[in-house]
This record gives structure tokens, sequence and C-alpha cells, in this order.
């Protein structure tokens, strides 16, 4: 079975052969490191396939990436950074007053990424050559609730939302259409998925309540998501928080794949919400990695897999690694329980 029917099997609880798995590694952690942090990923090839020594800039951070440094992304929106390796943080919004929606447009997604310049005959090339391979063929939803408040700043948006002001119905209207035109070239392509990334999720609770959610998101959500799976694609939604109050949503919005986070719903809330009913790519408890043993690492994949572990399918496994603080061998100890 090849990787991509595998993953297929496995989010359409077709029976797959082995357990989809992953590990991140921020770019924090590569300049924490270095050398050793590349050996073990080197001795991971599963994890890592196709991997070549010398291949991470140890200390080559991307734009919102460099401590300091103040960014100007496609959206206007002003990023700045305060630690190196780490995503850094929208502080200026382009629609903080919304006087200035009335002259607002957002990038042109053909020709626009949000830090950069897309080029979709390149990308389609790209795409064909993954597809003729029999491999995986992802498309990049980007951005959904959190685009709205790097627009419109955390603030101002959660009043937004808590008053149901008229203004954020267009607001919403204007990212369904540029999103609308972002996935068209690829589904129309024939993509196996696309992935969204919404955070809606705080560290106990949804940001705003769930009846908030279906006034105000739910509707772009089941848009988008319906077009994706009209055209025959799965929808890989990431959010991170706690979103079990919402799941249910989800699903009937047709999520495919979503990433829930151990350490804001909790493995018991994730069994009874996922398990059977959406494939759930577990997201490992990252808060514990930088404070326990590389054998309470192993113990907690395990617990991960034989809490939710079905052999119809339903379960992937991530592990992500994004501070200073992780020892390596706890590093290693993720990437071996995983594996």
């Amino acid at each position: 079975m090849t990787d991509r029917e595998n993953w297929l099997r496995t989010v359409e609880f077709g029976g797959p052969d082995w357990i989809p798995c992953s590990v991140s590694l921020a770019p924090l952690a590569w300049h924490t490191h270095r050398e050793r942090l590349e050996d073990v990923v080197l001795s991971h090839p599963r994890l890592f396939p196709g991997f070549r020594a010398g291949s991470v800039d140890f200390d080559g951070f991307g734009n919102v990436y460099r401590q300091g440094e103040r960014f100007t992304d496609n959206w206007r929106c002003v990023w700045h950074n305060e630690v190196g390796g780490l995503e850094g943080q929208v502080v200026e919004h382009p629609l903080a007053d919304w006087d200035a929606l009335e002259s607002y447009s957002p990038p042109d997604p053909i020709t626009q990424s949000e830090r950069g310049g897309r080029d979709w005959p390149a990308a389609r090339v790209h795409m064909q050559a993954a597809k003729d391979a029999g491999h995986l063929v992802m498309g990049d939803g980007e951005r959904l609730f959190d685009r709205l408040y790097f627009l419109r700043g955390f603030d101002n948006l959660m009043v937004d939302i808590a008053t149901d002001d008229p203004r954020l119905a267009r607001l919403v209207d204007m990212l369904l259409d540029y999103e609308t035109r972002l996935i068209t070239p690829a589904l129309e392509f024939g993509v196996d998925a696309v992935a969204f990334h919404t955070d809606i999720g705080a560290q106990r609770s949804l940001m705003i309540s769930p009846e908030k959610f279906r006034k105000h998101i739910k509707p772009l959500f089941a848009q988008l998501f319906g077009l994706c799976r009209a055209a025959g694609a799965h929808v890989y939604l990431s959010s991170d928080g706690c979103v079990l109050p919402i799941v249910d949503d989800l699903i009937e919005c047709g999520v495919s794949v979503h990433d829930p986070q151990y350490r804001a719903n909790g493995l018991e809330g994730i069994e009874r919400a996922y398990k059977g009913r959406l494939c759930a790519n577990v997201d490992l408890d990252r808060q514990m990695f930088a404070f326990c043993t590389p054998r309470e690492i192993t113990e907690h994949v395990r617990g991960v897999v034989s809490r939710m572990y079905l052999p119809d399918g339903g379960l992937m496994v991530s592990g992500s690694v994004w501070d200073a603080n992780t020892p390596i061998e706890n590093i290693e100890a993720l990437c071996s329980a995983i594996e």
C-alpha cells in the first residue's frame, strides 16, 4: 500500500495498513540542537523521508521568524518577532478601523501568498509530478478564523462577535471570496485534500461561544468545505486549542481530518468526540516534552494509540517540538515512540 492510499484509507475508515505519523521541528529547535538534531532526523528515515544532511540552515530564519523583525505581509498586516526561530505576531491590523474596509482589497490569491509570491503554473507542475509518483497531493487553503483577527485585531474581533456587528458579515464574505478563488485551481487540478488553518481554540475553551461560532463562522466553513467535498477533495483542518464543543459542527461542515491538541482537549474528550466519527491527527502534548523523561514520552504515545486505535482507521499521530528547552534525548524518544 502506498503512503497516499494508506492516508486515504485512514481518513475514510477504510482499513489502513499503518497509522500515519509525523514529527514537526520548529526553526528554534534546529537552532538550539543543530547537528545533534540532524543526527536524530537522519536516524528516522520513515518519519523524515528524503532528508539530507546539510539541508537545514540552523541560523537561517525566514520572514517573521527573525528576532526583532517587523514585516508587512501581503494582507498589509504588520508582524513583529520577539523570539527568533518562532513565528512572530501581528501587531498592526489593516482593518482595526472599520472605515478602512471601504477601500481595502485582499491580495490576489493567484499571484500572491501571505508572505510572498505564488506561481500557479509552477505549482501545477509540482503537483502533477507528485501525483504521477503516487504521492498524496494537498492544496493550501491558508487561514480562516485567524485571518479575521489578524485583519481586525483580536480585541476588536471579539467585540464584533459579541455585539453581532453587521460589518463582520462583510469581512467574512470578503474572506470567503478570497478563499474560493484560492482553492478553485487546486480543486480543478484534482488534489486529494485541501488544508486550512483556523486557530479558534484557547487552552480550556473556544475563543468564542459555540453559539457565536455557529452564527458568524460556521457558514464560512460550510461553504468552503462543501466546495472541497463536492469536488472530491478531503478537508484537513488545523485548529489549536479546545474545540470539543464544535466537533459535531466540523463534521457537519465536511471536515475529514482535524488535529485536536492533547493538552487542551484531553484524551478522554478526544476519544469521546472523534473516535469512529472523525479522523483525528492527535497532536501530542508538546507542553510536556521539556519537563518529562524519555520513558514518559514513550508511555504518552502508547496511551494515545491504545485509546484511539481502530482497525478501520481514523487515527493519525503528530508530535511537535517548538521550544528551545526540550532535551535532545526527549526528541529522540518522541521520534522512536512514534516510529
